[in-house]
């Protein structure tokens, strides 16, 4: 009680000098003095963990001096789940939960920090509401990820995707709102792992949520369960661009691009917006479908504008093998080799060039039925293994590296061309790579 009494008295002692911030403490001498001693009643019954003794006059500063300090709504939360605690009747403590809500709102109107706050606000009406209440907060997840601007804890984002399952379950929304809500769920939280990469305790934890939101996801994310909720959308609004992206997006995530839904959307995507990215889907879609002359056209328009660099490495990829599709041979090389450039410690261009030349190696005229070929072929696999250590890349080339080596010539075929193990050796035609003979017996 003493401690309190000095408080009082301090307080009113400098409630004059505070009257000079008026924003932050009144418009008046006289409000200001009751903020100060309001400020300094609930500070110190908060620190005695009197919260019941503390909400009168802290209701009085959230009243009257809103700007006052951060730390009001902080501590506000806590006076207020205290005070939950305590109700003795229902309607007494969802009245404490309304009050909550509208300090979060309060909070908003003073500090911003809308996307944190907001997520907040909507975490304690599921907990202290329920889920049953998803009508409720439903919206205010969602309100919170508009806010965000892309970037949110991975706790929340995966609340907020949780939270949209919840309400289309019980019937207050379509199916696609679930996939449309996935991909600002899974879109947001890769960006939260590229940018905490460099952290591995905050890594974990995001790859959590990725994980929880896939599995969350997965009743929803059969190709037949997306071409069900976007085919009649897309019937009723093709030349939606939004809509577009969208259905192109999800498809593409959840690998449904051999899904004539898929093309059709992708085809009037490009046509009505073109860019790098619809040009690749379009090239992706024809190179499912075999058209491979479509697929390098719009690959090449691809290539020429994107920007990213592991998204230009995908596109070259994809342009080598729609080269090698039309048995342009020499046109597919040079894109895995661009791929390489892109992307250096990566094994797999060198794997795709192995496989081109053994795929070629009839075309070669070296007296072997084209089996030199197979010498720089099986070069190009220990090329990759010698720059991606990575098992998966280690266990494809060694693959290769075994069948093709079953190909070599037989020593004494050799032989009669004067080719000895060991020797230098340029194999023919489009390929024209040096390399060494190796025979088998």
């Amino acid at each position: 009680m003493k401690t309190i009494k000095i408080a009082i008295v301090a307080a009113v002692m400098c409630a004059t000098a505070l009257t000079a911030n008026a924003q932050k403490w009144g418009s008046n001498p006289e409000d200001s003095a009751k903020c100060v001693l309001n400020t300094s009643l609930y500070q110190e019954s908060y620190k005695m963990k009197d919260y019941a003794g503390a909400y009168e006059p802290w209701r009085e500063v959230v009243k009257n001096c809103p700007k006052s300090s951060k730390n009001l709504y902080i501590r506000g939360t806590t006076i207020l789940k205290q005070m939950m605690s305590k109700a003795k009747t229902k309607e007494e403590r969802n009245a404490y939960i309304d009050e909550l809500m509208a300090l979060y709102d309060t909070r908003i109107a003073n500090f911003g920090e809308a996307g944190e706050v907001l997520f907040k606000k909507a975490y304690d009406m599921e907990l202290l509401k329920g889920k049953d209440a998803v009508q409720q907060y439903y919206p205010i997840y969602a309100e919170a990820i508009k806010a965000s601007n892309g970037k949110q804890d991975a706790d929340y984002v995966y609340k907020f995707f949780e939270a949209t399952i919840n309400y289309v379950v019980k019937g207050y929304g379509d199916s696609s709102l679930v996939v449309d809500n996935y991909d600002i769920a899974s879109d947001m939280l890769d960006a939260e792992l590229t940018a905490k990469l460099d952290d591995s305790v905050e890594a974990a934890k995001i790859r959590v949520q990725i994980a929880n939101v896939e599995a969350a996801f997965s009743p929803f994310a059969s190709c037949d369960q997306l071409v069900k909720i976007y085919a009649k959308k897309f019937a009723a609004e093709s030349e939606n661009v939004d809509l577009l992206k969208k259905i192109t997006n999800i498809m593409r995530k959840k690998g449904c691009t051999t899904e004539q839904l898929f093309f059709d959307a992708t085809e009037k995507l490009y046509s009505l917006e073109p860019s790098p990215n619809t040009a690749f889907m379009m090239g992706q879609m024809c190179y499912s479908k075999e058209k491979y002359g479509e697929a390098v056209k719009y690959l090449k328009d691809a290539v020429e504008g994107i920007k990213e660099s592991k998204d230009l490495y995908k596109a070259y990829i994809l342009l080598g093998a729609a080269y090698a599709g039309q048995s342009s041979y020499s046109a597919a090389r040079s894109s895995y080799y661009k791929a390489a450039e892109l992307e250096p410690t990566k094994g797999e261009p060198y794997l795709q060039i192995a496989q081109l030349y053994a795929r070629g190696s009839r075309s070669v005229d070296d007296g072997m039925g084209g089996r030199s070929a197979y010498w720089a072929a099986v070069d190009k696999a220990v090329r990759a293994k010698n720059v991606d250590s990575s098992p998966e890349n280690v266990e494809a080339a060694n693959k290769l590296i075994g069948t093709y080596s079953s190909y070599y010539p037989k020593q004494n075929d050799a032989f009669m061309l004067d080719l000895i193990d060991g020797h230098s050796y340029v194999v023919p035609g489009w390929i024209g790579e040096s390399t060494t003979v190796r025979t088998r017996k």
